[in-house]
């Protein structure tokens, strides 16, 4: 078993060389660069060759879709798509692969159809679980080891009962616990300085933070092959992706609401205000911290976790999921080595981890309320074309 557990890490090491565009069903080089700021967002169908059964979804969905199929499967581009990772890929080329794909999607949409009114309870991971071909029988080693805990995506409330305090009482705990509502308020920007690295591998890359008030955030990883680049101007979310099939996007929907979120936490004294709806659930423990656990949900099926350290107050994880065709995605943020600036604590180290990657910032530095030009957040600019 240790054996098996070995090779599914290594498997899982593969997300990252094409984060972004793993396991790429129906889908070609883009015809042009994507287009930003646009009234109606970019389709997938407008942008990919030879898509036959996830029509109709916005460009940032499709992606997250093909991140979802990965991380069920344990697969990457080169998986199902002929020459993905190498100079000459051929995206729109049919293999038994990608055709038994098509069927499975259709399957699961029928099973959801038909016994659940078109709600997305059964998904890639309900079956495959990391694996691709999905386990029909339990082994005797996960039936008498400690079970691995998988959390519902929509927690439970809290029953009456239980001895957990309030919404209010742990958010009023958070803002104490960052320096207060005066030290919050009087923190207008700031920059920060570090490194980051991605899971599996071993090179530093600079990166760059960038926050405004009252919203405004942006990160830059300066790779050898580009920048990686994720950022919210107070309106809209994009991504830049190096390399991958489709470079850079903007978020929509619920995606979009996630960029907004984390636009939110650069400056955290309001953050009760953004759900209207929240939800107190039953502690829990992150990397050996006792946590409080409170569930926003919002529009358009928006929902996200926070995971508060019983004892400091501090926010040490959030987990945001956005919509896609073929279940919730799952955004992860967590949060450590807080340190005092300007009389608010911050966190120098934040791990971000998706369907398609993880990455670890280590800030260096931050400086507070500098001078940040809004064009930090605009448009990205266009990364390199990726192999034709």
């Amino acid at each position: 078993m240790n054996v098996e557990r070995d090779r599914m890490k290594l498997s899982s090491k593969k997300l990252l060389k094409y984060a972004g565009a793993a396991a790429l069903l129906s889908v070609a080089a883009p015809f042009g660069g994507i287009a930003f700021a646009q009234a109606k967002p970019r389709m997938a169908d407008d942008v990919f060759k030879n898509i036959q059964v996830l029509k109709g979804l916005t460009v940032d969905e499709f992606m997250e879709t093909m991140g979802l199929f990965s991380a069920a499967l344990n697969v990457c581009c080169g998986d199902c798509h002929v020459g993905a990772g190498g100079s000459n890929p051929q995206w729109d080329k049919d293999i038994p692969r990608k055709l038994v794909a098509r069927q499975m999607i259709r399957v699961m949409n029928n099973v959801n159809k038909s016994n659940f009114g078109g709600a997305q309870m059964v998904t890639c991971w309900t079956c495959h679980r990391g694996g691709t071909p999905p386990a029909t029988t339990p082994s005797i080693d996960a039936i008498y080891s400690d079970p691995v805990p998988m959390y519902p995506d929509v927690l439970p409330q809290a029953s009456a009962g239980a001895v957990v305090p309030s919404a209010d009482v742990i958010f009023e705990k958070y803002i104490q616990a960052l320096g207060g509502a005066d030290a919050l308020s009087k923190l207008t920007s700031y920059s920060g300085k570090g490194t980051s690295t991605t899971f599996g591998a071993d090179q530093l890359n600079p990166a760059e933070i960038f926050a405004k008030g009252p919203d405004k955030y942006v990160t830059f990883v300066h790779q050898r092959e580009g920048d990686m680049i994720r950022t919210y101007d107070g309106h809209n979310a994009w991504v830049v992706l190096p390399l991958t099939v489709t470079g850079e996007y903007e978020l929509t929907a619920s995606a979009a609401e996630g960029g907004k979120l984390d636009g939110e936490l650069a400056f955290p004294g309001n953050i009760k205000s953004f759900f209207k709806t929240w939800r107190v659930s039953y502690p829990a423990n992150v990397d050996g911290h006792e946590v409080n656990v409170v569930q926003g949900s919002g529009p358009l099926g928006f929902i996200a976790t926070f995971y508060f350290d019983k004892q400091s107050g501090l926010l040490l994880r959030m987990v945001r999921y956005a919509s896609s065709a073929v279940g919730r995605v799952p955004t992860q943020i967590d949060f450590a080595d807080y340190r005092p600036v300007a009389g608010v604590m911050m966190p120098f180290k934040r791990t971000y981890g998706w369907v398609s990657g993880r990455e670890e910032y280590t800030l260096t530095e931050i400086k507070p309320n500098v001078p940040v030009d809004d064009a930090k957040f605009a448009n990205p600019p266009t990364p390199p074309a990726s192999p034709k």
